[in-house]
C-alpha cells in the first residue's frame, strides 16, 4: 500500500473512535438525564402521597375548612396527571409542569396554616409527623431538582461543545429544558391567620 493510503486509513480510524466514544458518551449523559428526572417525579410521588393521610388527619379536625382540603386534594390530582418525557419536553410542558407542583405546594401552604387555628390539630401526633415527613419531601424535591439541573447543565454543554456538537445534530441529541423558578417566586409569601 501506498503511504498517503495508509495516513488516510488512519485518519478515518482515528476519526471512527472519536466519533464513537463521543457518541457513547452522549447517550451516557442522555440517560442520566433521565434517571435524574425520574428521581425528580420521585420526590413529587413522595409528595403525592403524603397528601391523602395529611388531609384526612386535618379533616378530623377541620371539616369546615372543605374548600382548603378540596383544594389541596384537587391539586395533586391535576399535578398526578401531568406527565413529560424530559427528552421531548417543551420549555413550555415543563413550565405546565411546574406550575402544577407549585399549585400543590401552594395548596399544600394553606392547609398547614389551617393548623395554627387549631390547638388539637396542632399537637396532634399524626400531624406532626405528617408534617415532618413533607417538610423532608421537600428538601428532597429540591435537592432532586438541583441535581437534575446540574446534569442537564453538563448534557447541555456537551452536545453543544464542537466537535461534539456535528454528531449531536446528526443523531438527534437536542437540548434538555431546565426547572426555572416560578414567576413570582422571588417575592415572599405572605401567611395570615
Amino acid at each position: 500500500m501506498k503511504k498517503s493510503t495508509l495516513i488516510i486509513l488512519a485518519v478515518v480510524a482515528v476519526v471512527a473512535v472519536w466519533a464513537i466514544g463521543a457518541y457513547n458518551g452522549l447517550v451516557s449523559s442522555d440517560e442520566k438525564v433521565s434517571e435524574a428526572w425520574a428521581n425528580v417525579e420521585t420526590a413529587y410521588q413522595r409528595r403525592a402521597d403524603l397528601i391523602p393521610n395529611l388531609v384526612n388527619t386535618v379533616k378530623g379536625y377541620a371539616s369546615h375548612e372543605q374548600a382548603t382540603l378540596q383544594a389541596v386534594t384537587d391539586a395533586r390530582t391535576k399535578a398526578t396527571s401531568i406527565t413529560i418525557d424530559p427528552s421531548t419536553a417543551t420549555p413550555e410542558q415543563m413550565q405546565q409542569w411546574m406550575a402544577a407542583q407549585e399549585e400543590v405546594g401552594s395548596a399544600l401552604g394553606r392547609l398547614i396554616a389551617i393548623s395554627e387555628a387549631y390547638p388539637d390539630l396542632k399537637a396532634n401526633q399524626n400531624f406532626l409527623e405528617l408534617q415532618a415527613q413533607l417538610e423532608g419531601t421537600e428538601n428532597r424535591i429540591s435537592t432532586e431538582r438541583k441535581k437534575y439541573n446540574e446534569i442537564v447543565k453538563e448534557y447541555n454543554v456537551k452536545t453543544r461543545k464542537f466537535p461534539t456538537n456535528l454528531l449531536a445534530g446528526v443523531f438527534g441529541f437536542d437540548q434538555k429544558t431546565m426547572f426555572e423558578a416560578q414567576e413570582g417566586a422571588e417575592v415572599a409569601p405572605t401567611v395570615q391567620f
